[in-house]
């Protein structure tokens, strides 16, 4: 739904719905036992039996497509924006295109149903794997294309024989009863039905609400529902409530009887049974009197059920041979993902030009951006200058001529090469950087409701933010009394009922007279799909009375005991936040504007930069599927996130004892996501149930931890003109940063090291050093100073995420806190470092749009060495013994060493095969250290990953 989070059903008329819609099983069909038999019958045979006619009652004579051909359409394109599935280029406008409805695949069952459009060419060539084999001609839209195209298409597309195998739609096995089950069942439908006509015509609404509470049974909302619900006790019996949570059972078409209890405060009972107990359903003595009622008797009986196994979603892309049969090649497209403007007059009209570039793979738009591979123009506009020439020149894009897009033909790849040689402008940085970066972004989709990302301007006024979608940020504020803020975020995430939703209220008190308005907004996260309302009030009282209501209904608890809250089975839960102290508009650094020189040399400006970079830490939240606008940077505490880090432990000992009940999973699910506010966009929310999935939050988690630091860092920066941003931001880290002379012996051991010790495995990028930079953190030498005097003190490296060094410089390399599972940790918790420098680099998680990283080179006391050729979680070391090192099948070559003058130990030789007597798991060494006192950073490198594709 667009409006909440949630479903709204679309309805048909019978004949409409199996002219778009093709169920495989009538299992697949919601109420399907609560209609009459007749109509049951006649649903089911057509879904068994497409080819016959329906015979329904009161059903269209019209004629419909037929069923082979309901879901498929033919017709011109009405716009430049549809893209063919099959070759992923665009379909030009006026072209024909041919289209199979999708209702298996994610979106297609989201949207009830997505058409896949198609070139007819390519339509043609894949329409066996598409499971199409009529003639076009009965295809849904033949009648709108000219005499003309249609005897063309005819031609393309006639009706071929269905291959031999199994049929493309894959059907589920239909419930098989024999005849005198099918008798039985027949008869327990029709008295059904006639016991719920005779109830409704005698009874209604309060009467079904009275019979129900009588008889202790689930109330359910609708009118109709609770009809059912009393029509399926009063011939069978009364429900009994369930023995695992004490809920009470209510009955569902084509599942059976499902217990509507909580397990929990977070999860449902997901108890179903085929055979419920009952007991004797009870009347009312008021009612008993009553004609209807009066002669009624209750009777306990089994409820026969038509139950089949519902088909498997069967997407039109299941394998790699699948996916391979239902793509064209339609040879090279040199253009693709490239992004043209379009300026002034040219010999060719601009539609024809269009065309053209879309027929290569390239699209005309509007507007220059900062990825747009080129302007196209003549000279005359480049001299007499526009708009689009001023922002070609702002952005170093090349202004080509019009011959570009013919010439462009002849080339199988990107002709980055011919944009240069075609560029009449003075100006024009690479063009190979821009175009990598469109194509990027052009292989990505979202659906309609997907919210994507932007700077909004959030107005703090005493500490907390006015929602901007109030419309009243510049004229309000977020009013508090005594009871505090009246402001607070609501979350509940819910894997069965498949929401993911947040709810948000607000008091707001105009700056100019004393007016209040209470702004609600609600929805699904990450998403906006939602609403939002802001409704004045007379005065504080009624306002913050409404506000308190609404925090009740939604959490059940109350607001002014909200630091005593307690979880509710199916209510919300608010988000643990920071105390409301106004933070810094969020901005980068790279933005920040002062007057003021930094004293920083440029590289460690460019570093402080990089590592205070908002938008990373914000790309890098997206990456872990988290919601910035419910959770945004600096938001969650500590204590909430140190809450998270225990859920995934619990899911971890869960998973320990080998097959955990799934409502225990979901139940620690549910917290973990209501904790830490996650973005699935229409997704379900995932199920936490495998070490992968564990491991990847907790680094999330570890992420989180250290942004928790950087954003804390930045935001507390003063407000001091006199000063540059930069500046204060490099005096929070505590620690002094300056640039290592590219012609010392240190940069030429360093740059060696990186040389000799990228594994061969690691064969995606190389590394090139941009700069080196020696660190010194206060306080850590002396703390440091004990362990110098230990053997084996070696230099190694420790790879990060650009968004940790901030937290890592001002704080140190730290161990994961108690709370966490011990899943990723294959030697237990420490700090782990490797003599091979890629190995280090792969946790730097760079790629080729974002190719900076940052890795550390640390001084670390091992002395005695406790070797393992196989993980073992080290909670102690053994006695006598100071690290582990996990044993790799490769390491340094050991003949190849460098002994610092204070005796560090440098490992920068090639990598050999290790020659260790008996089999390791490891392909190189790891090294970990369980007190952070044995560990000295020395530098920080910041280097470019140049990726090979």
């Amino acid at each position: 739904s667009p409006f909440h989070d949630g479903v709204m059903p679309s309805w048909y008329h019978r004949d409409c719905f199996f002219g778009r819609c093709r169920p495989t099983a009538v299992t697949e069909i919601e109420n399907l036992d609560n209609i009459r038999w007749e109509d049951q019958e006649s649903l089911r045979k057509e879904i068994e039996n497409p080819e016959t006619p329906s015979s329904a009652p009161g059903s269209s004579k019209k004629k419909r497509p037929a069923a082979a051909s309901a879901g498929w359409s033919i017709g011109y394109a009405l716009s430049n924006r549809s893209k063919c599935i099959a070759c992923d280029t665009p379909i030009i406008k006026g072209h024909i295109r041919a289209a199979k409805l999708d209702t298996d695949s994610k979106n297609g069952v989201k949207y009830q149903g997505v058409w896949l459009w198609h070139h007819l060419d390519c339509f043609a060539k894949i329409r066996e794997a598409l499971g199409y084999f009529d003639a076009i001609n009965t295809c849904s839209g033949f009648d709108t294309l000219s005499e003309e195209d249609q005897k063309k298409v005819s031609e393309k597309i006639p009706a071929i024989d269905k291959p031999d195998g199994p049929s493309a739609a894959k059907k589920a096995k239909p419930a098989i009863l024999d005849p005198e089950e099918q008798k039985k069942l027949e008869e327990q439908s029709k008295k059904l039905s006639k016991f719920r006509e005779e109830l409704s015509a005698v009874a209604g609404h309060w009467t079904y609400h009275d019979l129900l509470t009588h008889n202790n049974q689930q109330l359910l909302k609708t009118e109709s529902e609770k009809l059912t619900s009393l029509t399926d006790q009063m011939v069978f019996g009364a429900l009994k409530p369930c023995k695992k949570c004490s809920g009470k059972f209510i009955f569902i078409s084509g599942v059976g009887y499902k217990c509507q209890g909580d397990l929990t405060e977070w999860t449902k009972c997901e108890h179903v049974t085929l055979d419920p107990e009952r007991t004797e359903f009870k009347i009312p003595d008021y009612m008993k009197d009553t004609p209807f009622f009066k002669d009624y008797k209750s009777e306990i009986s089994k409820r026969i059920l038509r139950i089949s196994e519902p088909p498997a979603p069967s997407p039109i892309k299941k394998t790699p041979e699948d996916t391979a049969s239902l793509k064209v090649d339609r040879g090279p497209m040199p253009l693709k993902g490239m992004d043209f403007v379009i300026a002034g007059r040219m010999k060719r009209s601009k539609e024809e030009l269009k065309q053209v570039i879309m027929e290569l793979g390239g699209k005309v738009v509007g507007k220059v951006h900062e990825n747009l591979a080129a302007v196209i123009a003549d000279e005359k506009i480049l001299k007499r200058g526009s708009n689009v020439i001023n922002d070609a020149q702002k952005h170093e894009i090349q202004v080509i001529t019009e011959d570009f897009v013919d010439e462009a033909k002849d080339y199988n790849d990107p002709p980055v090469a011919l944009i240069n040689k075609k560029n009449i402008a003075s100006w024009g940085a690479d063009p190979k950087s821009r175009i990598d970066d469109s194509i990027m972004k052009s292989c990505g989709s979202g659906s309609g409701f997907e919210k994507s990302g932007g700077k909004v301007k959030m107005v703090f006024a005493d500490g907390c933010a006015v929602d901007p979608d109030s419309g009243m940020v510049d004229t309000t504020y977020v009013f508090s009394n005594d009871d505090g803020k009246y402001s607070t975020t609501l979350v509940k995430t819910d894997i069965q009922s498949k929401k993911n939703s947040f709810y948000k209220i607000q008091v707001l008190k105009s700056k100019f007279h004393n007016s209040f308005w209470l702004f609600k907004s609600w929805g699904r996260i990450g998403t906006t799909a939602g609403g939002h309302k802001c409704d004045k009030y007379a005065n504080e009282w009624s306002a913050c009375n409404e506000f308190r209501h609404l925090y009740y209904d939604k959490t059940g608890n109350d607001w002014r005991d909200r630091k005593n809250f307690t979880k509710m089975p199916g209510k919300m839960y608010p988000i643990d936040d920071q105390d409301d102290t106004p933070k810094q508009e969020e901005k980068s650094l790279n933005d920040a504007a002062s007057t003021v020189t930094s004293s920083l040399k440029k590289p460690v400006q460019d570093l402080i930069k990089l590592i205070f970079d908002v938008e990373m830490m914000k790309k890098t939240l997206k990456e872990f599927e988290l919601d910035t606008d419910k959770m945004p940077l600096g938001k969650l505490s500590r204590r909430q996130l140190e809450k998270a880090y225990g859920v995934l432990r619990e899911v971890q000992d869960l998973l320990g004892q080998g097959e955990p009940e799934r409502a225990l999973l979901i139940d620690a699910s549910n917290r973990f996501y209501t904790l830490v506010p996650h973005s699935f966009g229409l997704d379900e929310p995932t199920i936490l149930d495998n070490e992968e999935l564990i491991q990847t939050k907790c680094q999330m988690l570890d992420s989180l931890m250290e942004m928790e630091i950087a954003y804390g860092l930045l935001s507390a920066k003063p407000d001091d003109v006199d000063r540059n941003p930069l500046d204060v931001c490099y005096e929070q880290l505590n620690a002094d940063i300056d640039v290592l002379d590219r012609d010392s012996k240190e940069f030429k051991m360093i740059e060696e090291y990186t040389r000799n010790t990228h594994a061969e495995t690691h064969w995606s990028y190389e590394l090139e050093i941009e700069n080196v930079f020696v660190v010194k953190r206060q306080g850590e030498y002396e703390r440091y100073k004990p362990f110098k005097k230990l053997h084996n003190r070696r230099l190694l490296w420790h790879g990060s995420r650009t968004t940790n060094y901030a937290g890592i410089l001002s704080q140190g390399l730290r161990i994961a806190p108690p709370e966490a599972p011990s899943t990723g940790y294959m030697f237990g918790k420490g700090v782990y470092f490797a003599d091979m420098v890629s190995k280090s680099a792969n946790y730097c998680c760079t790629s080729k749009m974002y190719p900076t990283g940052l890795l550390l080179l640390c001084e670390v006391a091992l002395g005695d060495m406790y070797e393992k050729y196989y993980g073992e979680f080290i909670r102690k070391l053994p006695e006598g013994k100071h690290s582990t090192l996990g044993l790799g099948s490769t390491r340094p070559d050991p003949e190849k060493v460098l002994t610092t003058e204070d005796g560090v130990i440098v490992p920068y030789g090639p990598g050999v095969p290790s020659k260790l007597d008996k089999h390791c798991s490891l392909l190189y060494n790891e090294y970990i250290v369980y007190d952070v006192a044995q560990i000295n950073v020395k530098y920080l490198i910041q280097m470019k990953f140049k990726y090979k594709y």
